[in-house]
């Protein structure tokens, strides 16, 4: 374990100059910084909605271990210090190869085991109509059950600790009601559900919505709608994709100001394709896309976004522009907020894990320019030649 270690940098929220002292993978003290200094100081990103990032898939046939080794620490490159790797809608066998992937990977590599605290299994229990459904394939699209959760418990180690579900099937209440007494983050996502339905699942422990307004049919009735549903019930956290694409800039800072900031958290949402360059593609998720110079994905030939092609850095910079926030608000809704559900991170406090981003950033930039990050104490990106 590397000895004591200062940063420097200014606090985003309150531009307070900082020095965070780190010895044994922990955070030991917190004191005043250089007043010359220009750069920021955060928590590590924490990302609760991973399912790639530049050509690494998590949700490709054949997942190996390495793959999710060198994801994680690429992400590390890009300021995410915790996330969540998200399976999504796929035949039962194939889910469990990829959790039991992910699980070797962890006991690999005890960088990975701190970065990754669970995997996220958004659906399969999902809707089946076109718009709420995706690009997920609805071959695999199935109702709930408690059964198929367990043999992917049992085979993973108990490794999923979120799950994202549509509240319209009728076994979707008592499923809610078991998982989060096992401790599982139940989610409401990629729905067409009656407003009484998810009310039915908050009331049986649902606490997250996956990518609010997105997932979702193209036109919608006025009144009501599950959208609404999920905006007014207060015991709902929303995540959002702010990447300039999944949600126009009055639409994000509308639903920001419904569910207040203690309710609202940021997301990557992010593919494999996130990071690579542009052009055609094709993927495990939505088959033929294309992939845009401004980082729009979209199935080839439609309108339809295939999954987020930007990193969770952009997503801050991005809410910043398109919300009107300032940028420590941003950066709590991508650190502190999200780090609820990860067992409290996302926090510069003395005790806390030594995950840190260092930071430039100006008014107006489409990204958090990465200086140095911090995993456990341990400097893990970017690499020196890109500062």
């Amino acid at each position: 374990m590397p000895a004591d270690r200062v940063l420097t940098g200014r606090d985003p929220v309150s531009g307070t100059p900082l020095a965070v002292t780190v010895a044994a993978g922990r955070i030991t003290g917190i004191g005043p910084g250089p007043a010359q200094e220009t750069r920021f100081l955060s928590p590590g990103l924490v990302d609760l909605q991973v399912n790639g990032f530049a050509g690494h898939d998590l949700n490709a046939d054949g997942l190996t271990p390495q793959t999710v080794v060198a994801l994680t620490h690429t992400l590390f490159a890009s300021g995410v210090t915790t996330f969540v790797p998200t399976l999504v809608t796929a035949a039962h066998d194939r889910i469990t190869r990829a959790l039991q992937a992910i699980s070797a990977a962890r006991r690999t590599d005890r960088l990975v085991e701190h970065a990754i605290p669970y995997a996220h299994l958004e659906g399969p229990h999902i809707s089946p109509q076109d718009g709420p459904r995706g690009v997920h394939d609805a071959t695999w699209v199935r109702p709930p059950s408690l059964s198929e959760f367990a043999d992917w418990q049992a085979a993973s180690g108990d490794l999923v600790g979120m799950v994202t579900l549509s509240p319209h099937f009728p076994e979707a209440a008592d499923y809610t009601a078991v998982l989060t007494g096992q401790g599982v983050h139940v989610a409401v996502g990629h729905t067409h559900a009656e407003p009484a339905q998810i009310t039915a699942v908050v009331d049986a422990g649902a606490r997250l919505c996956t990518h609010l307004g997105n997932g979702a049919h193209a036109v919608l009735a006025r009144h009501p709608n599950y959208l609404w549903t999920q905006l007014a019930d207060e015991r709902l956290t929303a995540g959002f994709i702010a990447d300039g694409h999944h949600l126009p800039a009055d639409t994000l800072t509308a639903m920001l100001r419904a569910k207040g900031p203690d309710r609202s958290l940021l997301v990557s949402d992010a593919v494999a394709l996130a990071g690579l360059p542009p052009g055609r593609y094709r993927t495990p998720i939505g088959d033929a896309v294309e992939l845009h110079a401004d980082g729009r994905l979209v199935q080839s030939g439609t309108p339809y976004l295939a999954g987020a092609a930007r990193g969770l850095a952009d997503g801050v910079a991005q809410a910043v522009t398109a919300a009107r926030l300032s940028l420590g608000e941003a950066v709590r809704l991508a650190t502190g907020q999200p780090g609820r559900f990860v067992g409290g991170r996302g926090t510069v406090t003395v005790g806390a894990p030594a995950d840190l981003l260092r930071f430039d950033w100006v008014p107006g930039a489409s990204t958090l320019g990465i200086d140095t990050v911090l995993v456990l104490g341990q400097e893990v990106g970017p690499p020196r030649a890109t500062r």
